[in-house]
């Protein structure tokens, strides 16, 4: 399977996807060997800049690829809410995090238009081939504010360029221009991913 490919059915396979009952084959596409060489989920992670005792929410945690990384970097004085519309993910999720050790991990059930997490709970919300799912963006984004603390950040990875892959792809510029509508301002943007835009961005001061 080549990379686009894996690419492709990770885009489909993601959140909102498919019924819980394709979750074993989820899995499978989250695990997949080399993914690691496009994905550099190290280097990711690392330019997240988080520190230890830092809330983060994985959106569309789907089965924990990015989830538990962050999760070792914030460490036990910190916590990573991994939430995902699918149940069998988020067993997946709780079930690894168990056996990792990992108690700061924390799964939530999304609803359908919101993060379902408390006002001012988070520094950082993550997403990785998650934006092109979600309902009403710009509209998503602004009520997502309440969840940020003050100098919190959102991250987003989306692939850059639909091609055969449909819809399954959004324009930076496009990403940018719905948060800037939402009240955010870029913070920065990073290039080194081979088919994937990665923004940070944070709250506009005068929004």
């Amino acid at each position: 399977m080549n990379k686009l490919s894996v690419i492709a059915l990770l885009a489909i396979f993601g959140l909102g996807g498919c019924s819980s009952g394709c979750g074993a084959m989820k899995r499978l596409m989250y695990e997949s060997p080399g993914r690691d060489d496009w994905q550099q989920p190290g280097k990711v992670v690392a330019a997240l800049g988080l520190e230890a005792g830092q809330v983060v929410a994985d959106l569309g945690s789907g089965g924990g690829y990015f989830t538990f990384p962050m999760a070792e970097v914030v460490g036990r004085t910190g916590h990573v809410y991994a939430v995902d519309v699918d149940t069998s993910l988020l067993a997946y999720v709780a079930s690894q995090s168990e056996k990792r050790d990992l108690p700061q991990i924390e799964t939530i059930l999304a609803p359908e238009d919101g993060l379902g997490l408390a006002d001012g709970s988070v520094d950082l919300i993550f997403l990785s081939n998650v934006f092109h799912h979600l309902p009403n963006t710009q509209t998503y984004f602004r009520n997502a504010r309440s969840t940020l603390r003050a100098e919190g950040r959102v991250a987003v990875v989306e692939v850059r360029e639909a091609g055969w892959l449909g819809n399954h792809a959004t324009p930076p510029e496009e990403i940018r221009a719905t948060f800037e509508a939402a009240g955010y301002e870029l913070a920065e943007a990073l290039d080194f991913l081979e088919y994937q835009s990665f923004q940070i961005f944070r709250l506009a001061p005068d929004a």
